[in-house]
């Protein structure tokens, strides 16, 4: 360690400029790499990307799904089998056309999404009803030609992800794996991430390329704009009857298939923890996601060095089974230390020197409040793990509030115009959620760069009056706010 490394300088109120710099100042990734839109993920924020991934995939393989790997590359004529999905991607696609010095015959793709890839080999694959459901996932990265601003972990032209595709016999198990996708989001990306959400269900000129519908749960970010998170889609018959998905059901009769798919973006996940957790000193982590759990700080008095250095290697080597834990051993004095490791984000800090030795009563910090409580050697694993748990909860309740109170009923333009530099969700009447409200969205978008979410997914709430908009009959409440 340096020295020279200082603290954050911006506040979060700043939150633009902070998110820059805790990127920066915590080592998260690096922004040099020199072909735009592509990101140096460093080691910081790869540990806790890869805590995320298992998280979610546990979830994921209790719900019976299994992992599998797909090739990143897709052969244009896969694409072009469905063709409401290829009009919506094709401007984000990056092709490859030539290998070496050979001009390739047919155009490749980089993978966007995998639905043209998987579901050739899903027309193989099932056969008969036997062979249903079929839950699959994969880990992965995508590419896309993303020609908006690109920010580190929120949007850029290759991000990380698990995408999840199903096949089903009927239509209600397909429409049961939809409620099932809201539910794994809530067990994981709430309750462990600490990210709160609303599931809207997409308006008809913004749902998935080739769906039914679509169900996005987006979160807010600290400046009030909206950021999506997963989404889940009903693809009802749609893609199986383009690639020939069929089965033989219990009565030897031919049916096609019915699909979903779930797209839980861990990258963007990772920006929201960064952004609803993190505070004026720098990262606050979430207890099961933080790179290091715990930290253990020595204070050194002179010729008393050995007892406290033993000790701390002692307390590392009976807890290191039990959490991520480290020892600062660099010559940086304890109040920089402090500093350094709680701008990092880690959650519990333990503190041993001379009296502490001698005790056998250790100092605990931990970083969400800074609460301090001295705590017995033999205590110490029952202590940390109860305070991760606490700590994550606290998170998420204090995320959670925060978020509740950035959602805003309005009922005219002009007091939209009036409250739109809030941020957050603005709750109102509307038209229509049809291809029938789509112009109303865009006087929204083009005069109050707001965007039509959608409608609440589980929750039916009744319209009053008329559409914000065009004065007409209002058929639904929708959700608007800005958005990355």
């Amino acid at each position: 360690m340096e020295k020279t490394k200082e603290g954050m300088t911006q506040p979060k109120s700043n939150f633009s400029e902070w998110f820059s710099e805790v990127i920066s100042k915590t080592e998260l990734a690096d922004l040099r790499y020199n072909v735009k839109g592509f990101l140096v993920h460093r080691p910081w924020s790869v540990i806790a990307i890869k805590e995320m991934y298992k998280l979610y995939e546990a979830e994921l393989e209790k719900k019976g799904h299994k992992p599998v790997i797909f090739p990143a590359v897709i052969p244009k004529e896969n694409f072009l089998k469905e063709a409401e999905h290829i009009e919506g991607f094709a401007p984000e696609v990056f092709w490859i056309t030539k290998a070496g010095n050979t001009e390739l015959t047919e155009e490749i793709a980089l993978r966007p999404t995998s639905e043209t890839a998987m579901y050739t080999m899903y027309a193989k694959w099932i056969r008969s009803w036997r062979d249903l459901p079929l839950k699959l996932y994969q880990s992965c990265q995508v590419w896309r030609y993303e020609t908006k601003a690109t920010r580190p972990f929120i949007r850029g032209r290759e991000f990380y992800w698990i995408e999840a595709h199903d096949a089903f016999a009927s239509r209600e198990e397909a429409e049961s794996q939809v409620k099932e996708d809201m539910e794994m989001t809530e067990n994981i990306m709430h309750k462990e991430f600490g990210i709160p959400f609303i599931f809207f269900r997409r308006p008809e000129w913004d749902k998935f390329a080739g769906a039914v519908y679509t169900y996005a749960a987006d979160t807010l970010m600290p400046d009030g704009k909206a950021l999506q998170q997963p989404s889940t889609h009903l693809l009802g018959q749609n893609f199986a009857k383009s690639f020939g998905i069929k089965f033989v059901d219990r009565n030897e009769k031919e049916k096609t298939a019915w699909q979903t798919c779930y797209g839980p973006a861990i990258w963007r996940m990772f920006a929201s923890v960064i952004a609803l957790h993190g505070d004026d000193k720098g990262l606050v982590f979430p207890f099961k996601i933080a790179p290091l759990q715990v930290i253990i700080i020595p204070i050194i008095l002179k010729g008393k060095e050995k007892p406290v250095l033993e000790k701390c290697k002692e307390i590392k080597e009976k807890l290191q089974s039990c959490f991520r834990i480290d020892v600062d051993f660099s010559d940086n004095t304890p109040g920089w230390k402090f500093n350094y490791w709680e701008m990092k984000g880690v959650p519990v800090r333990i503190e041993i020197g001379p009296k502490e030795v001698e005790s056998e009563e250790f100092v605990v910090i931990r970083r969400d409040t800074g609460e301090k409580a001295k705590v017995k050697e033999n205590q110490l694993q029952k202590t940390i793990e109860a305070l991760g748990k606490d700590l994550t909860k606290n998170l998420v309740e204090k995320a959670d509030k925060w978020f509740n109170g950035m959602i805003h009923s309005v009922k005219t333009l002009d007091e939209l115009k009036e409250k739109r530099n809030k941020g957050g969700f603005f709750r109102v009447n509307f038209c229509s959620a049809d291809m029938d409200g789509k112009e109303c969205a865009e006087v929204l978008k083009e005069k109050f760069h707001l965007n039509v979410r959608g409608e609440m997914a589980n929750r039916e709430e009744k319209p009053e009056g008329n559409c914000i908009v065009c004065g007409k009959p209002a058929k639904v409440v929708v959700y608007l706010a800005r958005q990355y």
